[in-house]
């Protein structure tokens, strides 16, 4: 039924950059102008007003990351006002699972952490503030896609949204801890640029008439992961108040991260392959970097065959860059044997995935050796879908985020919501991985986009979605086993497919 790593490294370029909400930017088509100057604590920027009059601040510097592998550094104060009309840099991009091609070229940077800005209004109105993580696992990616463009969002629900940049795969994620306290966090470095980002978020929002004290982030696949880490992190303690995860976990990446051993066993063995030792450790910060990430994903190789680290999607092992468990900036895993993480307890969380995830990936994930009794629960459990399309639902997301759902439910803190988006947006593909991101952003005319992107908005605003058309969204408890489908014809529904699951994943405990 699946097909080898192998298989899955040889799907193309193209493919890949729809799956992991690719990081390709789009120009500005607006003018600065002097309606849109903002002061920050560093000094003044200059955004622009788009056509339909949200203001656009876009490349904005949180922090200054002049050094490799270490928490970047505030940012230092200018005279004048600085131009925020033009995307920032984005990381270095790292080739996820083997496929498509490391890239540290023009647009790219080490020092990429900056922020986009849309709000209705720089004024003293405190608006809910959306915090979009990107996805693309913690490898490859960025805010700047026209995908996560925040225009639509900040106007059609009156909130300030704002996309993180920050460092990404070896240069977020090099474990140099053995190297001296220098390098204490460099497991982590690219969360920690995540935390820098709500700190700057906190203190500087209001001026963009956003209120620093209704902090919602949201991310789609490895930016679900990144706000799981946010949730576990007592770091990020107190500079977000809501979490929202869209299909945003593998059982090794998700519900748990990287263990410290293996992450620091491959620190060492990078440092060797370079060539350097503790003494002349500080070198790394000159290594080409294209050169780097590319002994990098030799070592993750040799680490994860020596561990018989198993692959998230298929066949074969596979090491990827994503937190370090190290007890300090990640304590815990987010999901514990009973519960979940204690720094998210009081943060409701809105949790969910899509009908058909990988169905680009159909021969490896799909069930295409069903059976009848599958077919039927399948029949039950989603009576408005086409019987013929039962072997492409969905279990590689659905049961990890399904786990986190109910262990955050166990922990008896903040409500926790669920849902699944089953819109059949491709013909082919169905509700397929990313299909839901233009529907919460509002960047679609489908009238179901206005459904969602306000549930998601309400949920931002008071912790609770809701919009109109839609019944009212129960809480999931292990009792009620609430999920709400989201469609053309949206419901709640209750255990709906846990019969389904367990026929097609018998050994799988949630």
């Amino acid at each position: 039924m699946r097909k080898t790593l192998s298989t899955i490294l040889s799907i193309t370029l193209l493919t890949v950059s729809i799956v992991l909400s690719g990081c390709a930017s789009a120009k500005s088509q607006n003018s600065p102008t002097d309606n849109a100057v903002v002061s920050t604590q560093a000094g003044k920027i200059r955004g622009s007003v788009t056509k339909s009059g949200v203001l656009s601040f876009k490349g904005v510097p949180y922090a200054e990351a002049a050094e490799r592998f270490v928490p970047a550094k505030p940012v230092a104060k200018w005279e004048g006002v600085r131009d925020a009309t033009e995307y920032g840099k984005i990381s270095p991009q790292f080739a996820i699972l083997g496929m498509g091609k490391n890239n540290a070229g023009e647009g790219t940077s080490n020092d990429c952490t900056n922020l986009n800005i849309w709000t209705p209004a720089a004024d003293k109105k405190k608006r809910a503030v959306m915090v979009w993580l990107h996805g693309g696992g913690f490898s490859t990616g960025s805010a700047n896609s026209a995908e996560s463009d925040g225009e639509n969002l900040a106007r059609t629900q009156d909130v300030v949204v704002v996309g993180v940049n920050h460092r990404l795969n070896v240069f977020g994620h090099l474990d140099l801890s053995d190297f001296g306290e220098k390098y204490k966090y460099s497991a982590n470095t690219g969360m920690y640029d995540i935390v820098n980002a709500l700190e700057w978020i906190k203190k500087n929002i209001s001026n963009f008439g956003g209120d620093p004290d209704n902090v919602t982030i949201f991310g789609e696949s490895g930016g679900g992961a990144k706000v799981l880490a946010m949730m576990t992190s007592p770091k990020a303690k107190g500079l977000f108040h809501k979490a929202i995860n869209e299909s945003g976990a593998t059982e090794n990446m998700g519900v748990e991260f990287q263990r410290q051993d293996y992450s620091r066993e491959l620190g060492r063995l990078i440092v060797s392959k370079l060539g350097l030792t503790a003494k002349s450790i500080e070198e790394i910060q000159n290594v080409d970097a294209v050169r780097l990430m590319e002994i990098a994903a030799q070592s993750q190789n040799e680490i994860a065959a020596k561990y018989k680290l198993p692959v998230s999607i298929g066949e074969g092992y596979a090491m990827e860059w994503e937190p370090v468990v190290d007890g300090d900036f990640m304590p815990t895993n987010p999901v514990l044997e009973k519960g979940f993480a204690a720094a998210g307890k009081n943060i409701p969380l809105l949790i969910g995935s899509n009908l058909n995830e990988w169905t680009i990936w159909m021969t490896v994930t799909a069930h295409l050796n069903m059976s009848d009794e599958a077919r039927a629960e399948y029949a039950k459990a989603y009576p408005f879908e086409d019987k013929a399309t039962a072997p492409l639902v969905d279990t590689l997301l659905r049961l990890p985020l399904l786990k986190i759902t109910a262990h955050k439910a166990d922990q008896n803190g903040a409500k926790v919501y669920s849902y699944i988006f089953t819109k059949q947006v491709n013909e082919r593909l169905g509700a397929s991985h990313t299909t839901e991101i233009p529907y919460v952003f509002a960047n679609t005319e489908d009238p179901l986009s206005k459904t969602i992107s306000t549930a998601w908005a309400n949920f931002a605003k008071n912790g609770v979605p809701s919009a109109a058309g839609l019944s009212e969204w129960e809480a999931y408890t292990r009792e009620s086993g609430a999920v709400m489908i989201l469609d053309d014809k949206s419901y709640v529904t209750h255990h709906h497919d846990e019969a389904l699951l367990k026929l097609l994943v018998p050994e799988y405990e949630w």
